[in-house]
């Protein structure tokens, strides 16, 4: 992985969310009212996570996004805006609300989330102006800006999530392809994944592994970690694991800083304020 000063460009397609987050016992069932011990406000949204998470893992981060003209947006914009990532491609929008995240969170860890799009489902891109080493998206935006992001000249990566159907095209053009369990068998029913270069499937506490062209190249255990809050362990670990592929980091070395990301995230509570940062997860486990 490039050293905090030699860093990649990275170009982060993606969404923006003000996360309001219950702390809860447990996560409740279907038709049943619980009780929160607390409720905070959070910046989160998958694009604007993991363009944070880059960022604070030494590369020059450019976001592209869209949020409202409300309130919300300068919260949700905040630390990002300290983090160093360049907003100047965040648009304004007039007519559609910051997007937001209801996010729950029991004593294990374990999220349920549903997230109101907002000024997100807006998002367009100009394919100029995706001149970065690295280009990453998520599936909180359209499938245009979606598809335009892959479509770039970088190193491309789509962390699909939340699962949908993307077409196989887009697929096949992808330089990495990030998800988990669910997320992998949601796709490849709908597309043959082995025709993507590279796919990095989680499997949460058990860890991660690597395939290249439907073969497992490399396969890493999670560090053992007391979990406080999964929400953007998966945007930690994409981040990390892109990084690090895409400047020239072997597979099995990539994927363990990444598992580390992901893993030391979930130590801590909230979205962006738990992001690892370089230094954090380039050391020998446990710290």
């Amino acid at each position: 992985m490039a050293s905090p000063r030699s860093g990649p460009t990275v170009a982060v397609v993606g969404s923006v969310n003000l996360d309001l987050v219950a702390r809860v016992e447990q996560l409740p069932a279907p038709g049943e009212t619980l009780t929160a011990r607390s409720v905070t406000r959070v910046p989160g949204g998958k694009g604007a996570n993991q363009a944070l998470a880059a960022a604070r893992l030494g590369a020059r981060v450019r976001l592209f996004a869209a949020v409202g003209t409300d309130p919300l947006a300068g919260e949700a914009l905040a630390l990002l805006r300290t983090g160093g990532v360049d907003l100047g491609s965040v648009r304004r929008v007039r007519d559609a609300p910051t997007g937001t995240a209801m996010i729950q969170v029991d004593d294990d860890g374990e999220t349920t989330i549903v997230v109101d799009p907002g000024a997100n489902a807006t998002l367009t891109v100009d394919p100029a102006a995706l001149d970065a080493d690295v280009v990453l998206t998520v599936l909180e935006v359209p499938d245009e800006p979606v598809a335009t992001a892959m479509a770039a000249s970088g190193f491309t990566v789509l962390n699909a999530a939340p699962a949908r159907a993307v077409a196989g095209d887009v697929l096949a053009g992808l330089d990495l392809l990030c998800v988990n369990a669910g997320e992998y068998g949601a796709l490849a029913a709908h597309a043959d994944l082995e025709d993507v270069v590279a796919v990095a499937i989680t499997h949460g506490a058990a860890g991660a592994e690597l395939r290249r062209r439907g073969r497992v190249v490399a396969h890493v255990a999670s560090p053992p970690v007391d979990a406080v809050d999964g929400t953007a362990a998966g945007d930690a670990f994409t981040a990390a694991l892109a990084i690090a592929l895409a400047t020239g980091v072997d597979d099995e070395t990539a994927l363990t800083r990444a598992c580390r990301a992901g893993a030391l995230t979930a130590t801590r509570p909230g979205a962006q304020p738990s992001l690892p940062t370089y230094e954090e997860i380039d050391v020998p486990w446990p710290r």
